[in-house]
């Protein structure tokens, strides 16, 4: 079992300590910790691979010894500041844990760790613009694509539109999938500003893997996949777009920007059009998710 709690809730629950029956157990204090870490995975440990933003301990019990065969304690953590969500990425995590510590004289100490879920309701953007671009191969191919909104929270639907301007090679189907790059390292703040997008037919912007100077790592994942067309498209056809974004089997999580300028998590739709040839001609746009409701 695993417990959620919403950003501004207090965290409160109790220690329960057994002893055999007849049995009695001396100890140096009983404590109970409350930690928000991020864990940056496959990271040089020459920086900071365990990065502790809440740490917080309270003494449940001084020095002394147990003589009933169950002690509960209850503790409570009264207004933390919980600003980051819960997060399990390829690369980093962020998660949130209360350990009970039993210390022991000559002994190492008796601990038990348990997880607990953060989650954080978003508002929507203010401006909220629609997605408008034209985009081709000079005298082969020119498409239009649009996108009702560029901000959807995460139980959204995605509704636009691809119309086909001029078509002078042979289009075998188009695909439309959802993509999360995951940005880690020191410094992301700066590798995640650069521009996302990429012409058709051209290489990715930012590739995947690692860049040895800034130890920075960036993991792109294709969430999900649909073929939208198949068969060549004429002048002047439109396709319509309609794309839930609840219905991707993946744990979709908001946009997260340069948190703790440590990682970022974007959202890109990229589509894609096959010739019959199999070259792929792509374009990628930017949106942006955030949590509307918790779950």
């Amino acid at each position: 079992m695993v417990y959620a709690y919403d950003a501004a809730e207090d965290v409160a629950g109790k220690v329960t300590l057994y002893l055999p029956q007849g049995k009695k157990a001396d100890h140096l204090g009983i404590k109970v910790q409350f930690f928000g870490r991020i864990d940056m995975q496959h990271h040089s440990t020459e920086g900071r691979p365990h990065y502790d933003f809440i740490s917080l301990t309270k003494e449940l019990m001084p020095p002394g010894t147990l003589y009933q065969p169950t002690t509960i304690l209850p503790f409570h953590f009264k207004n933390i500041e919980k600003d980051l969500e819960t997060y399990r990425g390829r690369n980093v995590s962020v998660k949130y844990f209360v350990r009970a510590v039993v210390e022991r004289k000559f002994f190492p100490p008796i601990y038990q760790e348990q997880e607990v879920i953060v989650q954080i309701c978003g508002t929507e953007p203010e401006v909220n613009e629609p997605i408008k671009m034209e985009v081709g191969i000079e005298d082969c191919l020119h498409i239009e694509f649009e996108y009702e909104r560029r901000c959807y929270h995460l139980h959204d639907a995605i509704l636009g539109k691809i119309n086909f301007l001029l078509v002078r090679i042979k289009i075998k189907h188009m695909e439309l999938a959802v993509i999360r790059r995951e940005t880690s390292g020191e410094g992301v703040a700066l590798a995640a500003s650069q521009p996302p997008g990429a012409a058709p037919g051209s290489a990715p912007t930012v590739p995947a893997g690692g860049d040895a100077k800034s130890n920075i790592l960036t993991e792109t994942q294709t969430l999900i996949k649909y073929e939208i067309m198949d068969g060549a498209p004429v002048k002047g056809e439109t396709i319509p777009v309609r794309l839930y974004l609840r219905g991707i089997p993946a744990d979709v999580t908001p946009t997260y920007d340069a948190v703790n300028n440590r990682f970022s998590v974007r959202y890109f739709l990229n589509l894609v059009l096959v010739d019959e040839e199999d070259r792929r001609y792509f374009k990628q746009q930017e949106i942006i998710l955030w949590r509307k409701e918790l779950g």
